[in-house]
């Protein structure tokens, strides 16, 4: 996906978004690139400054990293999910099994965690087996 800034022949300015830069060309020629504002289909690109990520080690006063938690509450969620993780089980998709089957004795009890669908948690504490939502996505794990 590519964005251009534009511009009509009556000077609306404009930004929108094509799937490549002959894609744009073949939707102008066509006429199916309009002004928003005017309707008009004579359609320019504008001067843009492009759009380059950082490189290498952040300096302070660039973006927020997407990786390293910034907040209390994500430095907390970073946190429990480290503790989940090191100290239980994951069962993946075998969750409800197995918190049935340690509830019932016919599996040892352990801390665990893993995934089920809103229907299969409901039946748990309908049968009065505790389980509760982790505030995050496990991590899958492959074999």
């Amino acid at each position: 996906m590519i964005q251009y800034a534009l511009k009509c022949n009556d000077d609306h300015k404009f930004d929108s978004w094509f799937q490549s830069a002959s894609a744009f060309d073949k939707l102008r020629l066509a006429q199916m690139v309009t002004c928003p504002a005017c309707g008009s289909s004579q359609i320019e690109k504008c001067i843009m400054a492009p759009r380059v990520g950082p490189r290498g080690n952040k300096k302070s006063g660039s973006a927020p990293s997407l990786s390293a938690p910034d907040t209390e509450a994500e430095k907390a969620l970073k946190a429990l999910r480290k503790h989940v993780e090191k100290n239980a089980h994951y069962v993946g998709g075998n969750f409800a099994d197995e918190a049935r089957a340690m509830h019932n004795g016919t599996s040892p009890e352990r801390v665990i965690y893993g995934e089920a669908q809103p229907e299969q948690a409901r039946a748990l504490l309908d049968e009065g087996i505790p389980v509760a939502p982790l505030p995050f996505a496990p991590t899958r794990k492959a074999n």
